[in-house]
């Protein structure tokens, strides 16, 4: 399946009923009054987020959403009845903006959520309301409001507690697939993971945590270079990201060059992401080469101002206690 983070939709809600005019027309009730009913309000459309879904698939192919008018009141003071909510389910995690100016309009960060996103429209007024002292009789009403029209852009930013973040092939994949129920596609080539992937890390005790694989990252990321652009929101909710570094790969920056490019990356899309607290994971120690330059990477990145420094290996599973009880501590799990 796809993953489809953005969508871009109409809604429109109910409009609402038109008031009646009406009179009483009773046998033994000689002068009977005005008794038309009022229109029914508009249904409105509500977001609801459904910690079932995983992507905006749902909305963005239907494009057009519009919710159902209210009846019309009739004779006998009866009301119009109410039109019907539409309830329209999006994942948790979902931005809602205003398309047109690009208001940030809700931000339904957990199951559960519901957010009027469009009002139903005000039901016309029957004319038992306009009667007065010189006017008994009023043939007047008025007919129902519309209900309300935007058209929103939908943003899904993944809810994960960790973020893995690297240049492409450091080895994100690989250590989501050793650590987590998630089996995201590993290979040797640039840019595998084209999805971000969520697993769930189990750390027993009934403690856990989310693990995210975002698309690798490259210098200008933030400007639309790679992948980039398109995955770096799915960082904003983290509350630790993992840089994994590759010392091996001959296509990669230096350990500190490639450290500062991901964070400049990160900082320059958000500036709170440079706050965030960090791990850097030397990765794939089971190679010769990694395992005789680490101490040597290490002094370096630490002289760089990198402070937690865990070498692994997702292959041997080298270094991943000492990495999950890094995490656990940091989450206060």
């Amino acid at each position: 399946m796809k993953f489809i983070d953005e969508a871009v939709i109409e809604l429109e809600a109910g409009r609402g009923g038109d008031g009646c005019v009406s009179f009483r027309r009773e046998k033994y009730v000689p002068r009977g009054g005005p008794n038309g009913g009022d229109g029914g309000w508009g249904g409105s459309i509500i977001f609801k987020t459904d910690g079932g879904l995983a992507t905006l698939m749902d909305v963005r192919f239907r494009h057009r959403f519009q919710a159902s008018s209210g009846g019309h009141g009739k004779g006998k003071e009866m009301n119009g009845a109410k039109g019907e909510d539409l309830i329209v389910r999006i994942p948790a995690g979902t931005v809602i903006f205003d398309n047109e100016t690009g208001e940030l309009l809700a931000d339904l960060s957990s199951s559960g959520i519901e957010w009027i996103a469009a009002k139903g429209g005000k039901g016309g007024l029957g004319n038992r309301h306009f009667v007065s002292s010189i006017h008994q009789a009023p043939r007047k009403c008025t007919e129902g409001e519309g209900g309300e029209k935007r058209r929103v852009r939908l943003e899904l930013k993944l809810l994960a507690d960790v973020g893995l973040v690297g240049l492409p092939n450091a080895g994100k994949s690989t250590l989501l697939r050793a650590l987590s129920n998630a089996r995201p596609k590993v290979a040797d080539y640039p840019f595998t993971t084209t999805i971000p992937y969520l697993g769930l890390v189990d750390l027993g005790e009934e403690r856990s945590f989310v693990m995210a694989d975002i698309p690798g990252l490259i210098e200008g990321a933030h400007t639309g270079a790679g992948m980039g652009i398109q995955f770096l929101r799915h960082i904003e909710r983290t509350k630790i990201i993992l840089h994994l570094i590759d010392i091996t790969n001959p296509a990669h920056l230096d350990p500190v060059q490639t450290y500062q490019t991901l964070r400049n990356e990160l900082e320059s899309f958000h500036p709170d992401l440079a706050k965030r607290k960090e791990i850097i994971c030397l990765t794939k120690m089971d190679i010769t080469e990694a395992k005789e330059r680490t101490q040597k990477e290490m002094a370096a990145l630490k002289k760089a101002g990198a402070s937690d420094i865990i070498p692994i290996s997702s292959a041997s599973r080298e270094g991943l206690k000492d990495l999950l009880k890094k995490i656990g501590a940091l989450l206060g799990i």
